[in-house]
């Protein structure tokens, strides 16, 4: 819709307060299911919402017209992105549109690696005046975390994946061994399994020279009380000793221990997938995604034999699951703004994570909703990840993200196929502090 017309519409309908739009929202949740009679679109502010294109039992669509059919004040029209499998082509279709600073989309969704990125080039709209530090507490720790950028909220928390641990339930069971809760504990006990002969590989993960790779870094330096980046964001860490011993544990998973294939160096998700599936490993960190699959006669051998639990850690140190996931943004530059607000406090409500987690699969960014009696039914699996996205821990926060993620792939493969984990990793972070104009 133009400009002009959007103009036109809003002209006709007068000023809208912001108390009664949030007020609004609330009851727009409530009624979401309610098929409550939809007002004439010339009644209507109107909105854009750009999302990625997700799927499941319904589709993005159908739940962007929930809302328009639970209120009378705001209508939005979906604008559809590519999957989330083509990131780069989400990612450039919405800097395209945001650059122009038109106010179109209104609302947009975002992988949560780009925060810092839309927030620093002031396309993101601050949030706190409208989601004070009260009603933040209502979401996982971490993702508010990812979702602030300079001490300002930017983002909205929409939906949460992180790494986990998958285990053989059989083998464990079979070796008296309980759930490791540490790196130590995983390491002995895939030794065990792999001399009984039960198993060929001990723990399978991801080393291909790709953003999984940071992802896996992140979480295994995150353990040890490390970090990639100093707290204020402006220098590098992953020169420092935690940095390299929990660089150092993933070079011996192969070289020492060999619990490890020389073959994770070249593997993303589904490589390293594929074999634990197959009924070949004990022990796999990846996403929420493989536990369906583990469970599908069709394509596993593990059926009813895997389990779900917290990455392990050092000793002295927390569990840590890399962050992943899309989140909620508003433009700066739009000229609805109390509408979007209405929109996206609709679209992160408990009630419509809900929705969300029901017919799309898609994980809440909302602790309590996962005490929801309807999700453990229909969704026991989803009720297991509130322990482990407590430990969510974001990806470097920065809007220079694009460049930093390629230091870190490049310094940590290096020292993970060469074994100089050192000297590699602080040549990377010497590169990441030039990025940064340290």
């Amino acid at each position: 819709m133009s400009n002009d017309k959007t103009a036109a519409l809003q002209s006709g309908l007068g000023p809208i307060g912001r108390r009664e739009f949030l007020a609004g929202a609330g009851l727009a949740a409530g009624a979401s299911l309610l098929g409550a009679p939809r007002a004439r679109a010339a009644d209507r502010v109107e909105i854009t919402f750009s999302s990625a294109k997700f799927f499941g039992k319904q589709t993005m669509a159908e739940v962007v017209e929930a809302y328009n059919q639970s209120q009378s004040k705001v209508h939005v029209t979906y604008v559809e992105l590519p999957p989330p499998s083509s990131s780069t082509e989400v990612h450039q279709a919405l800097v395209q549109q945001l650059v122009r600073k038109t106010g179109t989309p209104d609302v947009f969704t975002q992988d949560v690696v780009w925060i810092a990125e839309m927030a620093g080039a002031g396309w993101a709209l601050p949030l706190d005046e409208y989601f004070p530090a009260s009603a933040r507490t209502d979401y996982f720790p971490g993702l508010v975390a990812a979702c602030t950028y300079n001490n300002k909220l930017t983002a909205l928390p929409w939906f949460v994946d992180s790494g986990m641990l998958y285990y053989r339930t059989d083998l464990l069971e079979a070796a008296g061994a309980k759930v490791p809760e540490t790196w130590a504990d995983l390491v002995s006990t895939a030794e065990a399994i792999q001399k009984s002969g039960k198993a060929k590989f001990g723990y399978l993960w991801q080393g291909k020279q790709a953003e999984v790779l940071v992802c896996d870094a992140v979480e295994v330096i995150a353990s040890n009380g490390g970090a990639i980046l100093s707290a204020d964001g402006k220098s590098g860490a992953l020169g420092s000793d935690k940095s390299i011993e929990a660089i150092q544990f993933l070079y011996d998973t192969i070289n020492k221990s060999k619990i490890s294939p020389s073959d994770v160096l070249s593997w993303d998700e589904e490589p390293s997938r594929q074999p634990f599936t197959g009924g070949d490993a004990a022990f796999l960190r990846n996403w929420s995604y493989v536990y369906s699959i583990a469970q599908d006669p069709k394509g596993s051998s593990v059926v009813g034999k895997v389990g779900v639990a917290p990455l392990p850690h050092f000793a002295g140190g927390k569990s840590a699951a890399c962050l992943g996931g899309y989140q909620f943004g508003v433009n700066a530059a739009t000229k609805n703004r109390e509408a979007a607000i209405d929109f996206l406090t609709w679209m992160s409500s408990p009630a419509t994570q809900l929705r969300f987690a029901l017919q799309l699969g898609i994980a809440p960014t909302r602790p309590a909703v996962y005490d929801d009696a309807q999700l453990g039914k229909e969704q026991p699996f989803m009720k297991q990840l509130k322990s482990v996205f407590v430990g969510a821990t974001p990806r470097p926060v920065t809007p220079k993200y694009a460049q930093v993620t390629l230091a870190i792939q490049s310094g940590v493969s290096k020292a993970l196929v060469s074994g100089n984990v050192k000297a590699e990793l602080e040549a990377a972070n010497t590169r990441i502090d030039q990025i940064l104009g340290k």
